[in-house]
């Protein structure tokens, strides 16, 4: 009897509200998770869509400007102020960095392979395009000579001459429609750009969205950006204005190619059709690179969005990073790329058939596979949120 007395008594206890003294204080809402469910599979998808209007996008061609209007018009669209970059590109004179130099012809460290490899490379031949409109469309060849490239940003509140750089390469080749190199990399910054430019949305630091052009012929775009705005950084403009045209860059974000996770190739070459169950968000980061330290913690801070963040796909952090526009920042800030597999060991390996392919169509990819690419992006939304100091207030 006194046992079961007791139990009731207990019952009760615990059934009855807390005096307000005890009531534990209601916790806040994070503001970064209301960002990232800001992110829409479908959105995203119609992003990419949109860019493969364009074919495959390659630079020095009408399609690859029309392209880079477009991106422009949209960023506009979403309140965030826009700048085109401009230079000039030739196969023989690339442009190169001003100040530190940047190991731009030293070993890439990309890793060493194993596994089963399928061939790779660049397909140059329009008929294998059987499409006869995209064959058309893609058929203008480039030309070098001028080029322009387009970026947006977001300005800190506080501290706007310090900025994050989120990018991707927005040209392709290859006769597809350059849908997942990188189509899927620019609809990710340009779904960020649109979360983030939101007139209810504040950041502490400035973040910069930026759409690189001849990724596909060297990286040249982003070696033209550091070129021209390495030495920028910091300086108000003019004095006392509280303008930074260049903030100091405090990390640099790229991604390129995030929809297909398939699997390693079987021993006749041939790649899984369906995504596999466990296909992950591949963070890299350059081991060789003089800011390898800071690039590290940049990877885990981004391992750690994914954890809290992502609604279906996990993260892998290694230390491979190479061939992507990260690369010519490497040396002067923490750098990383964000991928669907890692680009030497795997993507290098034939793990995405439909590399520089006609196959690369938006067609060819599933909602899983674009769902990969969303949880990219629900990835580097909750790690540049948090370090960016976003919060939501009235517009």
């Amino acid at each position: 009897m006194r046992l079961w007395l007791a139990c009731c008594l207990l019952s009760c206890a615990l059934a009855m509200p807390r005096a307000e003294s005890e009531t534990a204080a209601p916790r806040a809402a994070d503001p970064v998770k209301t960002l990232v469910s800001r992110l829409d599979l479908d959105r995203y998808k119609d992003t990419i869509q949109g860019l493969t209007q364009f074919g495959d996008r390659r630079q020095g061609t009408d399609r690859n400007r029309a392209a880079i209007d477009w991106i422009e018009g949209r960023l506009k669209s979403y309140g965030c102020t826009t700048e085109r970059l401009k230079y000039l590109y030739s196969p023989d004179a690339k442009p190169r960095p001003s100040g530190p130099p940047v190991a731009r012809d030293a070993p890439v460290g990309g890793g060493r392979y194993r596994g089963f490899r399928a061939a790779t490379g660049v397909n140059t031949d329009p008929e294998r395009q059987t499409d006869p409109k995209l064959r058309a469309l893609d058929t203008q060849p480039s030309t070098p000579g001028a080029r322009e490239e387009v970026y947006c940003t977001k300005v800190g509140a506080t501290r706007a001459d310090e900025m994050y750089i989120v990018g991707a390469h927005m040209d392709g080749h290859g006769w597809g429609e350059a849908a997942n190199d990188d189509g899927s990399g620019s609809a990710l910054v340009m779904e960020l750009a649109r979360v983030l430019s939101a007139p209810d949305v504040r950041t502490e630091r400035s973040i910069r969205f930026a759409l690189w052009n001849n990724e596909e012929t060297g990286l040249d775009g982003a070696y033209a950006y550091v070129a021209q705005r390495a030495a920028l950084q910091g300086q108000e403009s003019p004095p006392g204005s509280g303008r930074y045209p260049e903030p100091r860059w405090l990390g640099m974000i790229q991604h390129d190619m995030l929809l297909f996770d398939h699997g390693m190739p079987r021993a006749d070459g041939t790649v899984a059709k369906q995504q596999r169950p466990e296909a992950d968000v591949n963070i890299e980061f350059q081991s060789a690179a003089k800011q390898a330290d800071g690039a590290q913690k940049l990877a885990w801070i981004l391992y750690a969005a994914n954890e809290s963040y992502a609604t279906d796909y996990p993260a892998a952090v290694g230390p491979h990073m190479s061939n992507t526009d990260s690369t010519p920042f490497m040396d002067l800030v923490p750098a990383i790329s964000v991928r669907e597999n890692e680009r030497g060991t795997e993507i290098g390996a034939g793990w995405d058939p439909h590399w520089h392919q006609p196959t690369d169509v938006y067609a060819t990819f599933s909602d899983a596979d674009f769902r990969l690419g969303l949880n990219a992006a629900q990835t580097t939304l909750g790690a540049i949120a948090r370090l960016a100091g976003a919060t939501l207030g009235p517009p």
